[in-house]
């Protein structure tokens, strides 16, 4: 967020921008009265003109100096005296010049630019209004392309993440661009995508997390300033896994299991080890392959080795962003069954 103060005083003359608009870099937002300035360089401009009509003439009068003391019409001391009165006027011409510089810098700064492209605020002076040099706030601009986007690595993860980069099995985000994945409040899947640019020397002590920042193109503008955003960072390389849907889940004093049915659509236990969770779908590893069927309702009145009658689930895993879905799970109908129905 950057905040836009006037480098020079004066009254506020133009403002040029709408509240709430997007600007452009170098962009023209307010002009401060220049009468002044204007005069001011024209006084500077003047007594350059003037410094280098002195230059120019005690060039001269050296010049002619050389060629009578040669001569010894004029005396060493005379000669002395014009050789200083001349390097006397080049650093009066210098002084001059620097003067000039300063004016047209000053008369430039009444001219208010955006330094980046952005989204700025309402204004805070209105037109008519003393402005002051270097203090009074005009506006804040906030820079939205690229954009920042700030998260927290606990304090397990960090460790886990140095110990491979010793191992060799990563590098630093210095050494290479590590993507991360976020996702908008009103988004299921991490649609954007940005790369790490800093990570903090330390961990905060407070929250023993560390903090890192990911770089986002924001071309479109879509992300402004203040939004809250999900991020995922994916570590090591990409790899398939096998989905079910969340509730198929069961737990028994900790150890996750599901129900899957066999050729004779019998009941069987399987345990598993579950890893992360996508829009209702949960990764699972363990005793299951991609043509098992899974028994997603009706958990709590089955049990292992009971014959069912079992029928198409209805959920579907066409929006989950992997490249292999998962085949349709079975959903258990025990009024249907054709053994005892489980209670």
């Amino acid at each position: 967020v950057i905040e836009i103060r006037a480098r020079v005083g004066g009254y506020l003359d133009k403002v040029l921008f709408h509240d709430g608009a997007d600007v452009d870099e170098n962009e023209l937002l307010a002009v401060i009265d220049p009468r002044t300035y204007k005069a001011e360089l024209a006084r500077a401009t003047a007594a350059v003109n003037q410094a280098r009509s002195r230059q120019d003439r005690t060039f001269k009068e050296l010049e002619r100096a050389k060629k009578l003391l040669a001569d010894k019409v004029v005396t060493q001391e005379d000669f002395d005296r014009l050789q200083f009165d001349h390097t006397e006027a080049q650093a009066a011409l210098q002084v001059a010049e620097a003067t000039e510089s300063l004016a047209q810098l000053n008369l430039g700064f009444t001219e208010i630019r955006s330094p980046v492209k952005g989204k700025i605020s309402r204004r805070l002076i209105d037109e008519g209004n003393l402005v002051k040099a270097d203090d009074s706030l005009l506006a804040t601009i906030g820079a939205v392309d690229p954009i920042r986007a700030y998260f927290e690595i606990d304090e397990r993860t960090v460790l886990k993440l140095r110990q491979l980069i010793l191992g060799g099995q990563m590098q630093l985000p210095t050494e290479q661009k590590l993507e991360v994945q976020l996702s908008l409040a009103n988004e299921k899947y991490f649609s954007l995508r940005g790369v790490i640019d800093f990570t903090d020397n330390a961990l905060d002590p407070h929250t023993g997390t560390l903090r890192a920042r990911a770089s986002i193109e924001n071309g479109n503008l879509l992300l402004l300033p203040g939004l809250i955003v999900r991020c995922r960072m994916p570590i090591g390389n990409a790899r398939n896994g096998l989905f079910i849907p969340e509730e198929a889940l069961g737990s028994d004093q900790g150890q996750r299991y599901i129900y899957v049915l066999n050729d004779k659509d019998e009941v069987v236990y399987r345990s598993v080890s579950v890893g992360m969770q996508m829009s209702g779908w949960r990764c699972v590893e363990g005793e299951l392959t991609t043509s098992d069927r899974v028994i997603v309702t009706g958990l709590q009145r089955v049990r292992p080795g009971q014959k069912v009658a079992p029928k198409v689930g209805s959920q579907s895993a066409e929006s989950l962003p992997v490249t292999n879905k998962p085949k349709p799970a079975a959903q258990v109908d025990p009024a249907k069954s054709p053994s005892t129905p489980a209670s």
